[in-house]
Formats: structure tokens, sequence, C-alpha cells
């Protein structure tokens, strides 16, 4: 218990919290009138003119309850405690000062540790001192208690909830670069290595055998060429304005995930057929994400389309991806689908020595078909 109590005690602030920003500024513009305005057509309300002082002065607050969130609170209810000397003992009570809510929440949401128990004390103390000094009822004691837990637990609601986003924020970035560091090691690693061992022999070769050295400069422009596409297609998919995928290493199996009915657009079907056992996972992957990509390329650009049919067949030599909707074969969406995605995909299958084609079906619909070595690129 001490620990957990020690533990809140030194909770730092959350980061980043809000400066002022317009919305602040504008609800302070509506407030200070609203407080007059009350004021002036309140015909029971004590010490008008205390009141209205009380309740448009401390509108200021609202200002600073994110970076100062215990002094405003400090402010609040030293200003709120000493009004009653001001105003023959009565207490301020307009309609208005309901917004000194907003500044317990902030305590609660933006505060440290310390300056919630600090701020939390405060509250306690000043309802205990009216209630002593018989300006509130102990009947209204229950009502100002309910009020100040309803703005802790919105307030540490909403502190909790900002937390936990954080923590997955953090969690996709590291799933992201575990992601990033297998594509480069199973690829781009892959290929440096070879043009490595390829330049050593180049080297050792080249007094004696001249066509060898050129042989060996030969392979490696095209591993060159290979390393720079697959890096070109990480960078793509780092540009690309879309969510972080939470799976990495996804494989073949992975391919019925993507079946089904959606609530919105065509069905998917699935066909796995053949062998598929002992793939290397760079193909598996890269039929995954071939599949992956044709499928949301079909949901977004098949017009009046009512099924994607996604097939996977594999033989000895290689594995053949098929990728067929029934939408409408327009001119517009060949130009749409033209993009990087369809680009992604042909330099995925050329990276592993295979093809990847896209066109519209002699009568309706539109077909991605990609063919893999089964044993990977051939280095």
């Amino acid at each position: 218990m001490r620990g957990l109590l020690r533990s809140l005690w030194n909770e730092p602030r959350p980061p980043d919290a809000p400066r002022r920003v317009w919305r602040d500024w504008a609800l302070v513009g509506v407030l200070v009138p609203v407080a007059v305005l009350e004021g002036i057509l309140r015909p029971d309300l004590p010490w008008r003119a205390v009141s209205v002082v009380v309740t448009a002065g401390l509108v200021f607050t609202l200002l600073w309850r994110r970076t100062r969130p215990l002094l405003m609170v400090l402010i609040v209810f030293a200003v709120t405690s000493l009004a009653p000397l001001f105003a023959g003992g009565a207490t301020v009570e307009t309609y208005t000062l309901a917004y000194v809510l907003v500044v317990l929440y902030a305590l609660f949401r933006w505060g440290s540790g310390r300056e919630v128990a600090i701020g939390f004390a405060t509250m306690v103390a000043s309802v205990s001192l009216s209630v002593a000094a018989g300006r509130i009822g102990s009947a209204d004691v229950v009502g100002a208690f309910a009020v100040m837990f309803s703005a802790f637990a919105l307030g540490m609601a909403a502190r909790f909830r900002a937390r936990a986003r954080m923590r997955e924020f953090d969690q996709v970035k590291l799933l992201e670069r575990e992601q990033l560091a297998r594509d480069l090691h199973d690829t781009v690693a892959h290929h440096v290595s070879a043009m490595a061992i390829r330049a050593q022999a180049g080297l050792a070769t080249s007094a004696a055998d001249p066509g060898a050295a050129a042989d060996a400069l030969r392979v490696i422009e095209a591993e060159a060429s290979r390393t720079l596409a697959e890096m070109r297609a990480m960078v793509r998919v780092l540009r690309r304005n879309e969510p972080a995928e939470l799976a990495p290493g996804k494989h073949i199996a992975d391919l019925e995930q993507l079946a089904g009915q959606a609530r919105v657009g065509p069905s998917v079907d699935v066909e796995l057929r053949g062998d598929l056992d002992g793939l290397p996972p760079s193909v598996g992957a890269a039929i995954y994400r071939i599949a992956q990509e044709s499928v949301t390329n079909a949901r977004r650009h098949a017009r009046h389309a009512t099924r994607i049919e996604v097939s996977v067949a594999a033989d000895d030599t290689s594995v053949r991806l098929r990728v067929s909707d029934d939408g409408d074969s327009s001119a517009s969406r060949t130009i749409s689908s033209a993009g990087y995605g369809l680009i992604g995909m042909i330099e995925r299958a050329g990276l592993l020595g295979g093809t990847c084609e896209a066109g519209p079906n002699p009568g309706r619909g539109w077909t991605v078909t990609a063919v893999l070595p089964r044993a990977g690129a051939v280095t």
C-alpha cells in the first residue's frame, strides 16, 4: 500500500499538455458576458456586484488550467472562500460559476501526482470549512463531494485513456521497426551479402580472367538494382498514409483472414490448392502481401463488384496467385489502379524472381496474377 501511494505521489505530469488555444479565449469571451448578464437578469442574486466580479474574474483561470492546474485550483478555492467576507457572509452562487468543474477536471487530467493530492486535499478542506462556517448545509455536502468525484473520475479516465493510446502507439512503432528489420534482413541484407561475395570473387580472378570479373560486375549490378527496388518499396510503405500493421510476418495461411463478407463491398472467397507446406517465409509473405493489396484495390476501385476470388496454387517449381473480381472494367479504373500499390506488387514479385501482372478481364472484372518460384529468388 505504501508503494502504491508513493508511486501515485511521484506520478509525473502527462506529456505534451496543450497550451492556450483559440478555443480557450473563445470560452473566456463567452463566459464573461454570460456572468455579467446573469448578474443583471437575476433579481435573487445576493451581493450582485461581488458575485459578478468573482465569477467573471475566475473565468481567466481557464487559460492556464492545463499548464498550471494546481495553482488555478488554489486560486479558485481561495477566492470563493474569501468572497463571503466581502458579501456579508453570503456565498457566491451564480450559475455561470459551474465552469469551475472544468478547472477541477484539468487538475486530474494534467496535474502531477502530488498536484492532484494537494488539490484534492484543498477541495476537501474547503468544503469542510464551508460546513463548519454554516455557509452550506450538511445535506449539500453529499452533492459537493459528488461533483468533485465526478470531475476526478472524468479527469483520471481521460488521463489513463491517453496513456493507453500512447502505449499502443509505442507498440505500433516497435512492431514497425521489427517489420523493417525483418525485411532488411530477409531481402536487402541478402542481396548486399551476395554483392560482397561477387565483388571478392571478381577481385580474386580479375588478373587471370577479366571475363569473370565482368560477369561479377553484371551480377553486382543486378543485385544492386533489386536492393534499390526493395528499399524504394519500404520507403513507399513508410510514406503512405495507412495504419501500421500489428501482425508482421504474414504467410499464406493468413490469407484465410481475408475471406468473408465485408459490411460494405464485395465478399472475398479464398481457395488454397497444392502443396503449400515448406515454402520459404519470403515467398509466403510476398504472396500474402500481393493478395492483400489486390483485394484492397478491388474493394476500392471495382465498381458494382459483388465477389472477389483469391486462388493460390502450388506445384513443384512455382506458386501461382490469382485475384479476380466481377466489377466493371472501365478505363478510369485502369488509370486509378496504376499507383504505388501495383508498382509495389510488381517489385515485390520481381525481387523473388517472379512476375506480377494486372489487367481487365475479357468480359467483366479485373485480375491480378503473380507467379513466384517456389524456392524464392535465385542469386
